[in-house]
């Protein structure tokens, strides 16, 4: 082949190329802006108040998928009316929890180049207190039943819990004091009596039982262990293995959470289970699909979690005692707190 004819190859391969990039840039594009339009049959949402406080008209606050102008903001509707009309607040999030009167949001910073994260700390009127720069991506958020102490994580390599192949950064925020406890990695872990010194330690999913004591999830060795932490002594224990993602009982006594079952494909591992803290019982849940989320407890005998959904994902209900069958609740909903 000709230096010409090779040069003029090149050409057509530089065009083609940039024709396809530049429909994919379209569509991207287009894509973003019918996410701003209303969606046909969606829910309704307006502009409205949303209160983080203790106490009130029962209420549940979540992350609106909607598509329209207030999508991705933090929206209220009663606890007895899921899936009715929504108050939006305009502040968006990508990951939320509240009790106490103090929300957790998780934000992106979206960049010309790349995007940045942070952790928002909101007071009851969903004002800002505290702003801290996260090293990756949100994926959970919790806080204490006081609203003193909040919890974050991110991943900081790899994007799915599903694989090995990833790493997580955990971090506990006193709201009183401002001290920041950046990663549990800090934390003396014992195991069967022994110090965990492993160095593919990870942990994950912190659900707080009062301001100084915790269960989470800690993976080493390619295992999971549900720990239980202590904020003053910056120590944890293992409690039982196969467990990520836990979320305490409203009254302490279980533990909910997904756990990989053997025979399930690689990435879809999980069901939704329950254990008993004082017996050790295991219980799975009637939710056979994959869970693939931090379920939490809308009172001390249901579970709330998200499914993948039309536009990004919807909120199910199931019983925690492993009777009855999943409900949907909410559509186009993400992260929800039930207040009041």
């Amino acid at each position: 082949m000709s230096a010409r004819r090779r040069l003029l190859v090149l050409l057509a391969c530089v065009l083609v190329l940039s024709c396809v990039a530049g429909v994919a840039v379209w569509r991207a594009a287009d894509r973003a802006h019918r996410k701003d339009q209303v969606q046909a049959g969606g829910p309704a949402v307006s502009p409205g108040t949303v209160s983080l406080a203790a106490g009130g008209a029962p209420r549940v606050v979540f992350r609106s998928m909607a598509w329209g102008p207030h999508r991705d903001e933090l929206t209220s509707v009663p606890a007895g009316e899921p899936a009715g009309p929504r108050k939006a607040s305009g502040v968006k999030c990508l990951r939320f929890y509240a009790a106490g009167g103090t929300g957790i949001c998780l934000q992106a910073v979206r960049g010309p180049v790349s995007d940045s994260y942070r952790a928002v700390v909101l007071d009851a009127r969903l004002h800002e207190t505290r702003r801290i720069g996260l090293a990756g991506i949100p994926t959970r958020a919790r806080v204490s039943p006081s609203g003193r102490m909040v919890a974050w994580t991110v991943f900081v390599g790899g994007d799915s819990y599903a694989g090995t192949n990833f790493s997580t950064r955990t971090s506990i925020l006193d709201t009183r004091t401002g001290v920041l406890q950046p990663t549990l990695e800090d934390y003396a872990v014992t195991r069967d009596g022994a110090r965990v010194r492993a160095a593919d330690v990870n942990f994950w999913g912190v659900t707080f039982r009062d301001d100084r004591h915790f269960y989470a999830t800690m993976a080493t060795g390619g295992h999971t262990y549900l720990i239980r932490g202590d904020t003053a002594t910056r120590t944890a224990v293992t409690v039982h293995t196969n467990v990520e993602c836990p979320s305490l009982s409203p009254d302490g006594t279980r533990v909910a959470y997904k756990k990989r079952v053997p025979g399930l494909p690689s990435d879809a591992p999980w069901r939704l289970y329950v254990l008993d803290l004082a017996t050790g019982r295991e219980q799975p849940t009637a939710e056979r699909r994959d869970v693939d989320d931090q379920a939490v407890w809308s009172d001390d005998h249901t579970l709330v979690y998200a499914m993948p959904g039309d536009y990004g994902s919807d909120l199910y209900s199931v019983p925690a005692d492993g009777s009855g069958a999943p409900r949907l609740l909410t559509r186009s909903a993400l992260a929800p707190a039930w207040l009041g």
